[in-house]
This record gives C-alpha cells, structure tokens and sequence, in this order.
C-alpha cells in the first residue's frame, strides 16, 4: 500500500500545488489473479489531470472518499465522474462521505442534467453506469473495507466543518494516517498511535500576511483556527510517535520549503517530506517517488 499527493495545495489558486486530492494504491495478489485497489481521497481542483498524472483515472477508483464537504475538497467531484465515464468507466462511482454528501452529490447531478442528457443522446456511448452514483454516508468510528484495505474514519476538528473526518488506511500490518482539514486533534494523535505515515495538512501562520482588500488580520486568525500550525504539526507526530511525517495541504501554497522543513524538525526527530504534488510514498519499503527521482527514509 501507497499514497501518492495528487495536489497539495489549498483554495488559493498555485500552478505547482493543485487542489486537495490523494490516491491510495495496493496491489493484491491471490487464487492465481493479481489487481489493485485504488482509493481517491477529496477531489480539489485539477485532481482529475493529476490521476492520469499518477498513472490512474476516474474509469479505475474502488471509492471515493470525501473528507468533508468545503469547496477545496470538492470541487472537481464532477470532473472525476464525467471523465471516467469518458475513460470508459462501466461500473457507478461508489462514493463515501460525512452527512450532507448525498445532498450534494445528487444537487450536483441535478445540476449538470440537462448537458448530461444530450450528450448521453448525441454520443450513444456503449454503457452510462458510469453516470449512477453509489452513495454512502458514513459516521466517525465506521470501519470500510475495499478488498484487503480497511478504513477506519476518524472525527477531526475542522469547526465550524462538522463532521469533517480523517482516515486510517491500514493492510497486513501497515498504516497511513491521513489527516483531513484538522487543527491540531487529540482525537487523530489516538487514532494514528504508531502509524507507519501520518499525511497531515499544515498552516504555515508566519507566511500568511494581511493584504488590503483580500485578508486581514481577523481572516488569518479565522483561518488558523481551524488548521494545524506549522510550529504544531511536528509535536502531532511526535506524540503518535509516527514513523514518517508526510505534509500537504499546504496554505499558503508558495510558503518556503526550507524554513517549513526546518521548523518541523525542531519537534519531531523522525523522517520529514514536504509534499509536492505527484509524489508517492511507500511506506512499507520507505521510499519516495517523484518525476525520475527515487529516495529512500530508511
């Protein structure tokens, strides 16, 4: 099992860090057939072009998970489904959501009907499957399985978002944690006790500054309250005494690198990744994958 950062950015529009997305691969191998299991987390802006970036598509997702319902998490839900029926998709989309998710998902559809139904009409594609939604609404403390992965869903705080959820990915032994939309959690340090990689989002409040007209001093107080500093996310690491610390989510998005990594370090001791878009991590061999790199955190 793996997790690669399809976008690692936030509402605040970035040519390197596109919208809120990850994917979950597992290969699995019995009776003689070997597939895999893939799983999109959230679906912000341009995670459609970063699955077939990835290797994947909206025609090859198990499941749809959706954290909670802001717009940066969202917002491409229908591009993943129309495209994958585009891709050739032949199966609905199963999609899997905190309450509120099938409002949304059917006030989408509704929304995008009319089109629908012509270009149905017009292209006469062999199978619209690909078009019916398989919507289940889940609550903290639910479990899920997808073949041999399971999901545990986690209550995180991301108020006034409720319910917002984290995720607990876990197969034959290995565990991601993934974080959600969260300020810094009691509730999520519990549920990620010694996971194998912890994905947590980030708020770096030193980089993000009044500009006249856009933020004041009152929008970056209300936008920190509900995300996990950069000078605490470290000590969320530390205190699940987690094995690798993966960060996206990363607002704002052009915040130094460096300084990012280096004031992490000062509370956590373990292997540090500052999420780029497109990277993958395996957690289980420790190693990082991005464009032709290949490193290891051993």
């Amino acid at each position: 099992m793996d997790i690669t950062l399809l976008g690692t950015g936030c509402p605040a529009v970035h040519t390197e860090r596109y919208g809120a997305g990850q994917l979950i691969r597992h290969s699995e191998i019995g009776d003689g057939a070997q597939g895999e299991t893939q799983i999109l987390i959230d679906c912000g802006s341009g995670v459609t072009q970063r699955l077939v970036g990835a290797g994947s598509s909206g025609a090859k997702l198990d499941a749809i998970l959706l954290t909670h319902l802001h717009s940066d998490h969202v917002i491409d839900v229908y591009q993943v489904i129309v495209s994958a029926w585009h891709q050739g998709r032949t199966t609905p989309q199963r999609i899997f959501g905190p309450t509120g998710t099938r409002k949304f998902i059917e006030g989408l559809m509704a929304v995008w009907r009319e089109e629908l139904d012509l270009r149905i009409k017009h292209e006469r594609r062999p199978s619209t499957e690909a078009l019916e939604m398989d919507i289940t609404e889940v609550k903290a403390g639910e479990r899920l399985e997808f073949g041999d992965v399971v999901v545990d869903v986690i209550a995180v705080d991301h108020q006034p978002i409720d319910p917002a959820f984290g995720f607990i990915f876990s197969v034959a032994g290995t565990k991601i944690a993934l974080s959600g939309d969260t300020t810094y959690c009691p509730a999520l340090i519990e549920a990620s006790q010694g996971v194998d990689l912890l994905v947590h989002e980030v708020f770096v409040h030193r980089e993000m500054h009044v500009v006249e007209g856009v933020r004041s001093a009152e929008t970056i107080e209300a936008v920190a309250g509900y995300h996990t500093l950069s000078d605490e996310v470290g000590k969320v690491a530390t205190q699940a005494g987690v094995g690798c610390l993966l960060l996206t989510h990363i607002v704002p998005p052009d915040s130094n690198r460096d300084d990012l990594l280096a004031e992490v370090k000062k509370s956590f001791t373990g292997p540090v990744l500052v999420g780029e878009d497109l990277m993958r991590v395996d957690p289980v061999s420790k190693t990082v994958s991005y464009g032709a790199a290949r490193l290891s955190y051993a």
